[in-house]
């Protein structure tokens, strides 16, 4: 990230789009998870929430065999794209481990 020390605590932000890689997008997310507590996803459209969730249920798959899981809150934000605001959908990653509580480092 631009050689920034970030905190375990602060989330990591992707943006996600109708063109994204679900399998990649959830490779970025399982990475970001091992390394701090949260990430938020961000996707304006339709076509690109399918693809945030597809990559959020990936994710699960790729972070099974580490006894991590997620989960994720979703809530609406306003985008500025060009010179109109959008809505859109961001959705709140947080680590757990398997047996349902929050992941000790």
């Amino acid at each position: 990230m631009n050689g920034e020390t970030t905190h375990p605590f602060t989330p990591a932000t992707l943006k996600v789009s109708a063109k994204s890689n679900p399998n990649a997008v959830a490779g970025a997310i399982a990475a970001a998870l091992r390394q701090r507590d949260g990430v938020e996803v961000q996707a304006v459209g339709a076509a690109a929430v399918n693809q945030a969730v597809k990559a959020l249920a990936i994710a699960r798959a790729y972070l099974k065999n580490e006894s991590l899981d997620l989960v994720g809150t979703p809530s609406f934000i306003s985008v500025p794209i060009g010179d109109e605001e959008r809505t859109g959908i961001s959705i709140a990653v947080e680590r757990r481990t398997l047996d349902g509580g929050a992941a000790i480092e």
